[in-house]
């Protein structure tokens, strides 16, 4: 038996909650008010969504005629209270039986609880509920389900539509009353692509999916037909413990931002060059290196124009800024349009594995990299001490630096500190 706990338009509640308002009846938004009125608002109140504003819309989208508080993102201030919850879950449930799936959603594996409680899943799932809110003030959904799949379902199509807030759904249940349930985009892991080339076919529910000849099924979608399968007839063999133990084979590192406006070609390498010496930076405190990084660049929104992609490979495995930063700058020249305007930037160290797995070739000087690597070393320690803008390249006062502010976001967001 699985619980799948979800917090109320979570950032919007704890404003709400900070200001001392009840969210269910204030009209609150929260989105950064400095940006154009195209900013996506991140969280808006359950009484703005009774009036029809959908969640994650933009500003200039709230219909004039709405009265309503704009909270500007206090992105560590939302860590917080999700720290607190997290505390509050423990109270109840092992770490090993938990699964943090998002900051204001996790799954709860209660199998083992509901004896030593005396409580059935609901029972349990309530007495966490009302934890939280006589705790924190913040309201929450619970879906409850025989597996992970079937509590997210619960939780996304049924608790949200019941008095409680709470979902129950067993492969009989789900069977009976979603198998005809529209649109397939409600349902978890099925999204508009997926929707789209069903409805080709003429499957518009799970009921379609099922009756659907699987050979068909794995011809249009190949290993993916088995989790949409799976999923249709409510099944789903992963557990938490199985997520828990999972290794993946390769690891990596990214960094991607979204550009405030369209930068140009000069600007936008800049930037580039910024990003790379941040994830330099990191996997050098983290005691990683790669041989290879990969360079994404989406341009302007208005040219409908297909990104630049490109991966350069390092005549080593490295985590020094004098070869990966040169190396990404000539990447950068060799596979960007020098006159598209640029609005997104994605970087990514490929394979990253342990230092201790380096190996040096003849051609490198181990001095100079041992010299360099004290310098990194050194930086890393003065921010971590006196904060990220402590110390900084002359590259990040340049006019169209973005490092700078970047440092005082958290997931490209205002920390609020």
């Amino acid at each position: 038996m699985f619980l799948c706990i979800d917090l109320k338009s979570f950032y919007a509640s704890v404003e709400c909650v900070e200001r001392g308002l009840d969210p269910m009846t204030t009209n609150l938004v929260v989105a950064d008010a400095e940006r154009s009125d195209k900013t996506i608002c991140l969280a808006i109140t359950p009484s703005m969504k009774k009036l029809g504003i959908k969640n994650r819309c933009r500003v200039f989208e709230i219909p004039s005629g709405v009265d309503y508080i704009m909270a500007a993102p206090r992105m560590q201030k939302y860590i917080d209270y999700a720290a607190e919850i997290y505390s509050i879950y423990l109270k109840y449930i092992s770490k090993d039986d938990i699964h943090v799936y998002s900051i204001d959603e996790a799954f709860l594996d209660v199998s083992k609880y509901l004896s030593l409680y005396q409580m059935d899943a609901e029972q349990l799932g309530q007495c966490i509920m009302d934890d939280i809110y006589k705790s924190l003030g913040v309201r929450s959904t619970c879906g409850i389900g025989t597996n992970l799949y079937l509590a997210k379902v619960a939780l996304d199509i049924t608790a949200k539509r019941a008095k409680d807030f709470i979902g129950y759904l067993d492969e009989d249940c789900y069977q009976k009353t979603l198998w005809d349930y529209k649109p397939l985009t409600d349902f978890w892991r099925l999204g508009n692509g997926t929707a789209n080339r069903l409805a080709n076919y003429g499957i518009t529910t799970m009921r379609g999916i099922t009756e659907a000849d699987e050979d068909f099924l794995y011809k249009i979608f190949g290993i993916d037909a088995e989790l949409l399968i799976d999923h249709a007839w409510g099944r789903e063999p992963v557990t938490i413990a199985d997520i828990k133990n999972y290794k993946p084979k390769n690891n990596c590192l990214s960094s991607g931002q979204v550009l405030m406006h369209d930068y140009n070609f000069e600007d936008g390498k800049l930037v580039v060059k910024e990003m790379t010496d941040l994830l330099c930076l990191d996997m050098v405190e983290k005691k990683l290196i790669t041989s290879s990084l990969t360079l994404h660049i989406g341009y302007s929104n208005a040219l409908h124009r297909e990104p630049a992609h490109g991966t350069v490979k390092l005549p080593t495995e490295t985590n020094s800024d004098s070869i990966i930063i040169p190396a990404m700058a000539e990447l950068y020249k060799k596979i960007v349009d020098s006159h598209t305007p640029i609005r997104r930037i994605t970087i990514t160290c490929n394979r990253v594995i342990p230092e201790e797995y380096r190996q040096y070739t003849f051609f490198e000087q181990p001095g100079e990299l041992e010299r360099n690597r004290r310098m990194q070393e050194a930086v890393i320690h003065i921010k971590n001490k006196f904060g990220k803008n402590a110390i900084l390249k002359g590259m990040n006062l340049q006019k169209n630096a973005t490092t700078r502010e970047r440092n005082h976001q958290i997931g490209g967001h205002k920390s609020g500190v």
